[in-house]
């Protein structure tokens, strides 16, 4: 009998061969995007902002939509709330349960107000209350203040949600940036509030180690709006003058959080069940792979999903295909998360 691994990959999801012409496509228009104008690093963040504000930077323009509302929740800060986003269903049907949702945008970029769309898809797909949180942004606001807006925001949603929205809190969700908080607040919900069950979480191409010293993220130069220079910025800018070992700290870079003594203190012993999706020409690809492993060793499950060629943030490219099965992965996820409820 021949002798097998305790780990198998599917190659095919990382043949050159097995990336679609529609992928190439989608990428050079993505690289011609992000190469015409200016980095924010070049014209300053505050600059940066108003431009994607005003559609300039080579991608359309945020859009605002009427049903969804702002809502501010106390911080730890005397004197300083946090808003909001807030999308219920449209059928006026009670709501299932709360979906938290954290941007993305390298800790500098995007608001709370920038996911509509977002919050509407899940909000109706899953009769679900979908909330983003309007965390505070580097450079201006480093490390931790990000970490301690998203951590404030839940813990309103625990303690108040049912309370306040009608259902308690069943899913958290971060892409990139978002991934990482999304991931660190998750770690401090199962330390302070063990006995609330986690349904889920939903972390596509998530930013796990911001020591910006993985294989990938280090070698990637090709601008598929994010590369390593423009990951090094961000790193800077969320946790600056901070040495490599200081970054690891598990508050900065999830993925050196002791998650087997955080699975064994969670509910039936196990870390919520997470879907991370990523494709193969992202920076963050390492951040995927090792985050998901990590994860399945606590015994706790992980479902991966590989896009063959597909970049970073390529889920919101309206009817790439890529992006479409990785809807339908979300939901088939969610609802089997959701049986019973």
């Amino acid at each position: 009998m021949p002798l097998t691994s305790d780990i198998t990959i599917d190659a095919s999801k990382f043949s050159l061969e097995n990336v679609s012409e529609e992928t190439i496509g989608v990428n050079n228009f993505i690289e011609r995007a992000t190469s015409s104008g200016p980095t924010w690093q070049e014209v300053g963040p505050v600059k940066f902002r108003e431009m994607r504000e005003n559609g300039k930077t080579g991608f359309a323009a945020p859009v605002y939509l009427p049903a969804a509302k702002d809502v501010v929740v106390s911080s730890r800060d005397a004197g300083r709330d946090i808003a909001l986003r807030v999308y219920t269903p449209d059928n006026g049907q009670p709501s299932k349960g709360l979906f938290l949702h954290i941007h993305g945008g390298g800790f500098v970029m995007g608001t709370h107000q920038h996911q509509d769309g977002k919050l509407r898809e899940y909000a109706n797909t899953f009769q679900l209350t979908a909330l983003s949180v309007n965390y505070r942004l580097a450079p201006e606001n480093p490390w931790p203040a990000q970490v301690h807006d998203c951590i404030d925001a839940a813990e309103y949603l625990v303690d108040k949600g049912e309370h306040i929205f009608g259902a308690r809190l069943l899913f958290i969700s971060g892409e990139s940036a978002g991934g990482n908080l999304a991931a660190t607040t998750a770690f401090h919900l199962l330390r302070a509030h063990p006995n609330h069950k986690i349904a889920g979480l939903i972390l596509p191409y998530g930013w796990f180690d911001v020591t910006q010293n993985l294989p990938m993220v280090t070698t990637f130069e090709r601008r598929l709006l994010v590369n390593n220079a423009k990951m090094l910025g961000f790193a800077m800018a969320y946790a600056p003058n901070t040495t490599i070992e200081a970054r690891r700290n598990p508050q900065i870079s999830p993925i050196y959080g002791d998650m087997r003594g955080l699975a064994k203190g969670a509910p039936g012993g196990k870390l919520p069940p997470a879907l991370f999706l990523c494709g193969t020409e992202d920076p963050l690809l390492d951040d995927t792979l090792l985050m998901a492993m990590k994860w399945m060793i606590t015994g706790s499950e992980a479902i991966v999903k590989i896009y063959p060629g597909a970049c970073h943030a390529f889920t919101a490219v309206p009817g790439f295909k890529a992006a479409e099965e990785a809807w339908e992965a979300t939901v088939e996820f969610m609802r089997e998360k959701m049986k019973g409820i």
